[in-house]
């Protein structure tokens, strides 16, 4: 079998088991945020911390909610690492310096994962499992309950009542990321990842010295960071180790996982706001986003020419044989089209359009079909975009879903879609001014200065991918990267949640002739044209500076 071939049949097994998951989890889902009734362990919950989940909440109370809670997760993450030394179960690690204790703490609160340091050299087994794999799932629950608020601003009419934060979190962890997490745990140990708690073993001589592995809970941090599309990597090889990722049927699996929830989120969508065609609109666009970048991806390492590629049958630098191209491919637009930041591969071992397209994946904004709830609420506001720009088209106020998209909604929707930009382009123009940050590249050029962009671009969008060729670990980029994570996840929320207060509070209007029909293929081409446009005009000065530049000179 050609591997073109069996990348191909790859992609097709992600769709049928993409399409056999798609309804039973969007409807059961919709069903779990919908529910007026609370597990017995959800009542302890809520007590413990004091919520009451049954007080509805209108759009400030929701964000403060969502705020205090992050705000004691990044103090609590903080404070574990600085006193690692001094826990049990640390493997003689030493605490963690202060800058990147502050990065790593802001990095997993915000669902960006980035990584400045080597997992199994600096993590003990209570950091990994109390910590950071905790951070796995509420701070994906967060982005879930954040999306719900903003379906439930299209669902409702004359109220401010957006839900209860503290049960959307506590649902959104108990009832839906854990129960899929034990089973993907399960597959993944059947498949070989390691899950136990030991310590350090001499495994062998090489090269005149001695290897050191540490085992750890692997499989259930693994599971996780796939599904809530996370992506910090226990080990620093990330999903390129084989005691996280195996073998073939592995990675097949866990790239399913980092698609499964995003992509089932707009049935959810559908089935809360009345209309399924709805969702069917929205997950066609992130579809053929996702198709289309796979396809292009596979081309540009495939079918590079050269003595090297030829003989290895493509760009196989930095690749997996135990993946190939294709796997390896798939896993790349899988982790930089959502928020996941997973790597199989190294990116900046990609041919210069191979590392291009990652990095345009991250700045569409990771909504196709992007993180576990910051994808739909991102689509959505692209959504809106578009729905205005028709509107103008044809002189006639703006509606999406039965509402006026009026000059406050416009406003906030534009401001959501500027932050991240504002975020990657200034923090990437000081560090190329600046005379020290410059020395952390390993390369120079066009290469040096994608490293840097892609570098920002991962944290301002909580993606926490790398490039593999920059020494980030420096209190610049340690500092910098934690306050474009921070701000990147953090205020954007700030815009959706005041949207979604905003529809909330609107009486329906009726369907007209002249309403456009945003569940048709028309305007899913239009959604589509919008995301490029916005992305286009962004970014390509910068991409033409780096992956453009890299690619045409090769």
């Amino acid at each position: 079998m050609s591997p073109v071939l069996a990348g191909a049949l790859q992609v097709l097994a992600l769709i049928a088991a993409l399409g056999l998951a798609y309804r039973p989890l969007g409807d059961y889902m919709a069903a779990v945020y919908s529910s007026k009734k609370h597990l017995r362990v959800e009542k302890w919950m809520y007590k413990a911390i004091g919520a009451n989940p049954n007080t509805e909440m209108r759009w400030p109370a929701y964000l403060r909610g969502v705020l205090a809670f992050s705000a004691v997760s990044v103090l609590f993450l903080y404070l574990l690492q600085r006193l690692q030394g001094s826990l049990p179960g640390s493997l003689g690690f030493a605490s963690i310096d202060p800058d990147q204790a502050f990065n790593t703490a802001a990095s997993f609160v915000a669902n960006t994962n980035w990584q400045s340091y080597y997992g199994e050299q600096a993590m003990g087994h209570v950091v990994q499992t109390g910590g950071l794999a905790v951070q796995n799932f509420v701070s994906a629950a967060v982005g879930m309950g954040v999306a719900m608020a903003l379906v439930r601003g299209f669902a409702r009419s004359r109220t401010g009542e957006l839900g209860n934060f503290w049960s959307d979190l506590v649902r959104g962890t108990v009832r839906i990321l854990l129960p899929i997490s034990v089973v993907g745990a399960l597959v993944l140990v059947a498949c070989g990842a390691i899950q136990n708690f030991s310590g350090i073993h001499e495994v062998g001589q090489f090269m005149g010295g001695s290897q050191q592995w540490n085992g750890g809970a692997v499989a259930s941090q693994e599971v996780i960071k796939e599904l809530g599309t996370n992506g910090g990597g226990y080990f620093n090889a990330n999903a390129s180790h084989p005691f996280e990722n195996p073998n073939g049927l592995s990675n097949l699996f866990e790239i399913f996982l980092i698609l499964l929830i995003p992509f089932a989120l707009t049935r959810t969508f559908g089935r809360m706001v009345g209309s399924l065609k709805q969702g069917y609109a929205i997950l066609a666009t992130m579809g053929v986003i996702w198709l289309s970048f796979t396809a292009l991806m596979m081309w540009t390492e495939f079918a590079h020419h050269g003595p090297a590629f030829d003989i290895a049958g493509g760009a196989m630098e930095g690749k997996e044989t135990r993946f190939g191209i294709a796997g390896s491919s798939i896993f790349a637009v899988a982790t930089t089209l959502t928020s996941t930041g997973a790597v199989n591969s190294f990116h900046s071992s990609y041919t210069g359009f191979g590392g291009g397209i990652t990095m345009l994946g991250m700045q569409l904004g990771e909504i196709a079909p992007g993180g576990v709830g910051s994808g739909l609420y991102g689509m959505l506001i692209m959504a809106i975009i578009a729905v205005f720009i028709a509107g103008l088209m044809v002189g006639r106020t703006p509606e999406y879903l039965g509402k006026k998209i009026g000059t406050r909604e416009i406003k906030l929707a534009a401001c959501y879609i500027l932050v991240t930009p504002t975020l990657v382009l200034c923090f990437t123009a000081l560090a190329m001014a600046l005379p020290t940050p410059p020395h952390s590249m390993t390369n120079s050029g066009a290469h040096g200065f994608s490293e840097i962009l892609y570098a920002y671009t991962s944290g301002a969008n909580n993606n926490g991918s790398a490039f593999a060729g920059l020494n980030a670990d420096t209190q610049w980029f340690n500092t910098t990267i934690g306050i474009a994570m921070l701000l990147g996840r953090f205020l954007p929320m700030v815009f959706v949640l005041a949207l979604a207060g905003s529809l909330a509070e609107q009486t329906p209007v009726p369907e007209s002739a002249g309403t456009l029909r945003t569940y048709k293929p028309l305007f899913s081409g239009l959604l589509l044209g919008t995301i490029l446009i916005i992305t286009g005009l962004t970014y390509f000065p910068a991409l033409a500076l780096g992956p453009l530049a890299e690619g045409l000179a090769s």
